[in-house]
């Protein structure tokens, strides 16, 4: 019982109920357009996060009333939904959209009234390095930075000897802020340890743009197989095509996608996810007691297991914490005030783990993992030295379709 009261917000959120207004919270997210699965997913994480803090007597004594808007995944509809949000809506705070390239257009349109904007799907530095943020230091995400994505990936390599490191690797990757940088990063550190580059390029963020990259990847023969996706369909596209032309790399690890649960099991087939690799900073068997039981609200009131959940659910949850924290702290919805208490220094706790962020929000206390699926499970497998990571399977197993 304990456990669940902290899940809502870590600062002793939950209460006696009341009988005050309800607290408006606003969201724009992609429920419709090319980032519709993962704007579902942050839909409910948001609805599971209000749900649990009502159920233990609201904010103050008042209820959480969430009010989500459908941006259609366009970036001048995300703007348009917040500014509504604020001046017709009325909401007291928000919370963030999903993906960097929605989340910038974002900040701007709430810096403008005092908002912060605390979002959990906004991790580039393109957000945090905003004009708009550089100004107002109104962001605050709870999540891992996209700079840090591939940091256990990196050192894994470099663990290995000489003789077993693979030679030769391509950087493929969507033109996206969130997944450039994580891209940018591996190349960058793989080259320094002397693997050698056979293909990079960037390509547009569209479905009939990804069988190109794909197919001349697959022609490169490249050992490691780097892939700047933000979504299911892009890996989706590049799994099937190098299936066709009969190429496995070693290591195929995607930015964004194969931590998104049955949403990419489905599709891909259990058989050809083994041994796809993802970097994150939370997932299903997360060990945390704020998680655990996060988890367990989340089966009990969608069904099924763990593994299945998509990662977005627990990035939306944990900005709702952060809410939570902030308006008990400051026993109000004071953005001004808000904005202050997340920029004091405190840590708060999350599912996602601590959370304290620097000056631009960004929070340099996240957990920074890579999972894999093995035989239809979702497994944290690095970094080798953390007592949750299991056995990494290396090479990657041919694939099973």
């Amino acid at each position: 019982a304990v456990t669940a009261a902290m899940l809502a917000g870590c600062g002793g959120a939950a209460s006696a109920q009341g009988t005050g207004p309800p607290i408006l919270v606003g969201a724009s997210l992609p429920l419709t357009g090319d980032f519709s699965a993962d704007g579902q997913a942050f839909q409910r994480g948001y609805q599971l996060w209000q749900s649990d803090v009502n159920s233990h007597g609201g904010l103050l004594g008042r209820q959480i009333k969430l009010i989500i808007r459908d941006d259609a995944s366009s970036p001048t509809k995300v703007a348009s939904d917040y500014r509504t949000l604020i001046s017709a809506d009325h909401v007291a705070l928000t919370l963030g959209p999903f993906s960097s390239l929605l989340t910038a257009p974002a900040v701007a349109a709430v810096a403008r009234y005092g908002y912060a904007m605390i979002e959990g799907a906004g991790d580039a530095e393109s957000v945090f390095q905003s004009p708009s943020n550089l100004k107002s230091h109104n962001v605050f995400s709870p999540s891992l930075p996209v700079a840090d994505y591939m940091l256990p990936f990196i050192a894994w390599i470099k663990s290995m000897p000489l003789s077993q490191r693979p030679k030769t690797a391509a950087y493929p990757s969507a033109e996206d802020p969130f997944a450039v940088p994580a891209v940018q990063t591996a190349q960058r550190e793989l080259t320094s340890l002397g693997i050698t580059t056979v293909y990079h390029g960037l390509f547009a963020e569209k479905a009939s743009a990804y069988k190109a990259p794909a197919a001349a990847v697959a022609a490169s023969n490249a050992q490691i197989v780097v892939l700047g996706s933000t979504d299911v369909p892009t890996v989706s596209t590049f799994m099937s095509t190098f299936e066709k032309q009969h190429y496995t790399p070693k290591v195929f690890i995607a930015v964004s996608g194969p931590d998104q649960g049955q949403a990419f099991l489905g599709p891909v087939g259990k058989a050809n996810a083994d041994g796809v690799m993802v970097p994150g900073g939370w997932n299903g068997a997360f060990h945390d007691a704020l998680s655990y039981a996060m988890v367990e609200e989340y089966i009990a009131k969608y069904g099924g297991t763990a593994t299945s959940i998509n990662a977005d659910v627990a990035e939306a949850f944990s900005s709702g914490q952060v809410a939570a924290d902030a308006i008990t702290a400051t026993r109000g919805t004071s953005n001004a005030k808000i904005i202050k208490y997340l920029h004091s220094g405190v840590t708060l706790q999350t599912v996602q783990g601590p959370a304290q962020f620097t000056s631009l929000g960004e929070n340099p206390k996240s957990a920074a993992f890579v999972f894999q699926w093995q035989n239809g499970t979702f497994n944290q497998v690095l970094p080798v030295s953390d007592p949750g990571s299991a056995g990494l399977t290396y090479p990657k197993p041919a694939w099973g379709s």
